[in-house]
């Protein structure tokens, strides 16, 4: 059973703290990287500390940890430039070809995830096998203001949707129409590189499940590759799901994550100048900004923090085919197929692209082939000082 040692202290300590903290945002202070939004109620607050604590709480195997796992908490992989960015922990994946050099999956199961450790001396430790032909990784996605983006309505995404290019301009956008393993409801997949998860509770548990081998109400079966049943029962004895809702809060250890992430404000644009300024006009004629979107909007709430508010992400949020794919077929996304990355924050983030495969802002650029070929071949052709432009524009976000 999860248990969680520090939750109620938090609760008594997010209580006590909660009332100065609303004030504090209120009076217009700067908001860090790692701040929640701005304007919280003392219940979210309260809310938002409790699943910050979850978040950064280090899970052993007496709680369900492994018997495979990437690892021990959500903040090894989220915690660059706070608590809730990215790492250079990379998740691997693997898969192999068919005859036709299509994807196919390693076995009936369908996984495709290898995971980095496993507990000692329970021999349940995944390993990709020879006959694997696709090896890819996947650098973690800051989760920053991740509520907004959840806000968002589907048919605002919907609306960008290109799928058969009817415009002429080599992009075509696809939304990800994914079936939500919480609700059992079709929704427009957002989160995940391949844009796999329509909610945030989907994208916690899945995430707990798969990183971190704990077992919950939405994904109760464990995953290691190449471990059978009877061997699973042997690694894991614990009866799932291991995550179970704590009696003082009534929360699962995914509701606390949905908090924190859903409370977690974005990351504010940088300081920007004249030069600046210019980038942006050039982000946008050179077409980069037709699948990274500035902002959207998202829809009406009752709770004013997420009713109606512009989402500056710089991302569509579709699926597309830049010729960076990593060949795993997953949710709704075809093998070559990757979410549109928001850009906001970018600036704290290394390294760059879904598989952490360049190291700057240019770099990345180059890789784009695909759909964003003409935006690219755009760039390569701007002068030296609207290039700079461009990059320190970038830099500001």
């Amino acid at each position: 059973m999860k248990r969680r040692r520090r939750s109620v202290v938090w609760m008594a300590t997010a209580v006590g703290l909660a009332w100065s903290a609303t004030m504090l945002f209120a009076q217009g202070r700067t908001v860090r990287p790692g701040d929640p939004l701005p304007g919280l109620t003392s219940r979210e607050f309260t809310e938002f500390r409790l699943g910050l604590n979850d978040f950064t709480e280090v899970e052993t195997s007496e709680e369900g940890l492994g018997p495979a796992f990437n690892a021990t908490s959500c903040a090894v992989c989220h915690s660059v430039p706070a608590i809730g960015g990215t790492s250079v922990v990379l998740e691997t994946r693997a898969a192999t070809t068919d005859e036709e050099g299509a994807f196919k999956a390693l076995d009936s199961t369908g996984e495709t995830l290898m995971h980095l450790f496993s507990i000692p001396t329970h021999g349940c430790q995944p390993v990709i096998p020879d006959h694997a032909t696709i090896i890819a990784h996947r650098a973690p996605i800051p989760v920053f203001g991740a509520g907004l983006v959840e806000a968002i309505p589907d048919d605002t995404i919907l609306r960008l949707a290109d799928p058969d290019d009817r415009d002429r301009d080599g992009v075509s956008g696809r939304a990800a129409i994914v079936v939500d393993a919480g609700t059992g409801n079709s929704r427009v997949g957002r989160f995940g590189w391949k844009a796999q998860h329509a909610t945030l509770l989907t994208f916690a548990a899945d995430a707990y499940r798969n990183e971190m081998g704990i077992t919950n109400d939405i994904f109760p079966a464990e995953a290691a590759y190449g471990v059978n049943y009877d061997a699973m029962r042997r690694c894991d004895p614990l009866p799932d799901p291991e995550d179970r809702r704590e009696p003082a809060t009534g929360k699962r250890g995914i509701d606390n994550f949905e908090s924190f992430m859903k409370f977690l404000a974005p990351i504010e644009r940088g300081a920007a100048g004249a030069v600046e300024r210019d980038g942006e006009r050039i982000f946008e004629l050179t077409g980069c900004a037709t699948c990274h979107v500035p902002a959207l909007e998202t829809g009406a709430s009752a709770n004013r923090l997420f009713d109606r508010q512009i989402v500056r992400l710089f991302s569509d949020l579709l699926l597309h085919d830049i010729g960076t794919g990593d060949g795993i077929r997953q949710g709704a996304a075809a093998a070559n197929e990757i979410r549109t990355p928001a850009l906001w924050g970018l600036r704290t983030r290394r390294p760059l692209m879904h598989d952490g495969g360049s190291a700057t802002p240019e770099h990345a650029i180059r890789r784009h082939t695909g759909e964003a070929s003409l935006s690219r071949r755009t760039f390569e052709a701007l002068g030296p000082e609207q290039r700079a432009s461009l990059l320190a524009f970038l830099r500001s976000l």
